[in-house]
């Protein structure tokens, strides 16, 4: 199992004081946005949150309430958990199993309530259909009602691999070997594969199991892949996982990470045929809180562990900028980067020079509301209420102690109060950059993983422990375990 992650320095009894009313801030929030919910689109998915409406784009099945209830338990709710979980159609696989599996699961850890767990093990049954391909590979949907899915076509890389802490921790409390058996073909596919640098390509055929695309990216669709091989090792000591997720985390920092030339902006492109996208993802704002998840947990070479460490300080001060800059201060969904240098290349030619300053792409300069200085432009200036920034924000305070970080989020959620409050609960804004035009929408995960993040950046860092819980992709905590030697027999775990 991995070592235990070194505890940041507690705060004073006063600081957590100060910093305890702004908890309270975040859960009043979250009351506020649930109760909008409860009481305007119950038990449809989400609410449409200018008009008061509902919307039903996961199944219909009530995913705001499968995605708030780990949120509500560690908020201390317990009358609202308790009221939320007594409460033939083809449903998207993916979003299906770390929503509401990942929620289900993740309720029945926290409160031990077997309802959930009766819950998670009939939807984990009525989504095995979805591996019946020829290769394995999950389809994209699965008739819930026939079983019947997609075959043939491809599956996207974080589809097909974010699965596993779901269905692993299912077959543990089950002891049912088809869960484990299922994701772990999936996984056993991708480690043959072996791909240059350990970046796997966006898409896999259905078919043969053979790459789709030659498109290489750490952000949407491919991102929770690369985290669940990290967490795999966390959840239950994989070595293979944890393997591949050093592979694949160096090949990003090689090839992926450049710095802008005028604020030295570290950023995460694309790739495709050797040429890279200067582009940089809200979504790929997970990426420096995994890199830091990972240097506290795993046993890196000591200028391994100084890279992975900097490149999480760098991008995740980047994701906070990009807030910053804006006249919201809130964070826009695609920037488009003045192109850079790679930052390999560039910490290479700084450590032949004496190391003399700060590593590139450390600076921290400051924010810049005139936009023809900030070496990006806004090529999608949506702000989703997406978690990604404060997720590694959170993963920076909690392993540094560095107060800034609190105090960056922080900043984060009085933007979010500022320009997304609506009469109802909270909203989606089209520009970030002159706040105008609400969207009509207040997606599930803002409960299930901004304000949770946000919460915890808060809390008292005894409250939660990183050693003895991991979040799946959507923040649902799962249980760090063991298998027994019984259990490793039956499911032929090595």
């Amino acid at each position: 199992m991995p070592p235990p992650p070194p505890p940041p320095p507690p705060p004073s009894f006063e600081e957590q004081d100060d910093w305890n009313k702004r908890k309270t801030e975040v859960r009043e929030t979250f009351l506020r946005a649930w109760t909008g919910y409860k009481t305007r689109a119950f038990p449809d998915d989400e609410l449409s949150s200018v008009s008061g409406g509902r919307s039903n784009k996961y199944n219909g099945w009530g995913v705001t309430v499968f995605d708030s209830l780990s949120t509500m338990w560690i908020m201390g709710l317990s009358k609202e958990f308790s009221e939320a979980v007594t409460s033939s159609q083809s449903v998207p696989f993916f979003e299906t199993v770390i929503r509401y599996l990942g929620g289900s699961l993740s309720a029945y850890a926290l409160s031990g309530n077997e309802d959930m767990l009766k819950f998670a093990q009939r939807l984990g049954d009525a989504l095995l259909p979805a591996f019946k391909t020829p290769s394995g590979l999950p389809s994209y949907g699965i008739n819930v009602g026939t079983g019947e899915g997609e075959a043939s076509g491809a599956t996207l890389f974080s589809e097909a691999t974010s699965c596993q802490l779901e269905y692993k921790y299912l077959a543990k409390l089950t002891g049912k070997k088809e869960y484990y058996d299922r994701v772990q073909k999936v996984e056993e596919l991708f480690y043959k594969a072996d791909p240059e640098d350990g970046l796997f390509a966006l898409t896999y055929s259905r078919t043969d199991g053979s790459p789709a695309s030659k498109f290489l990216t750490a952000g949407s669709m491919a991102d929770s892949g690369y985290e669940y091989f990290l967490k795999q090792w966390i959840l239950t000591g994989d070595v293979q996982a944890r393997n591949q997720y050093i592979k694949s985390a160096n090949g990003i920092i090689k090839n992926l990470i450049y710095v802008t030339p005028n604020r030295g902006l570290m950023y995460a492109g694309d790739m495709e045929n050797k040429v890279v996208s200067h582009r940089f993802q809200h979504l790929t704002c997970y990426l420096p809180g995994m890199l830091m998840l990972g240097v506290s947990v795993l046993d890196l070479p000591p200028e391994e562990r100084e890279l992975h460490k900097w490149a999480a300080e760098g991008l995740t001060y980047t994701c906070y900028i990009t807030y910053r800059d804006q006249k919201t201060d809130l964070g826009p969904e695609i920037i488009s980067m003045v192109p850079g240098k790679n930052w390999v290349e560039l910490v290479t030619e700084w450590k032949s020079k004496g190391r003399r300053g700060k590593p590139p792409g450390l600076s921290e300069p400051a924010p810049e509301k005139d936009r023809s200085k900030r070496d990006y432009t806004n090529s999608d200036s949506k702000y989703m209420l997406r978690p990604e920034t404060v997720e590694s924000i959170f993963y920076m305070w909690r392993f540094t102690g560095d107060v800034k970080w609190r105090q960056r989020g922080y900043e984060i959620y009085r933007a979010i109060e500022e320009h997304t409050r609506t009469e109802f609960a909270y909203a989606s804004i089209g520009d970030v950059d002159d706040g105008s035009r609400f969207m009509d929408e207040m997606q599930s995960f803002f409960l299930a993983e901004t304000l949770k993040y946000l919460y915890l950046l808060f809390d008292d860092p005894k409250n939660f422990n990183l050693t003895t819980w991991t979040f799946n992709t959507e923040a649902h905590p799962l249980p760090v375990f063991s298998w027994t030697d019984a259990e490793k027999k039956a499911f032929n775990i090595p």
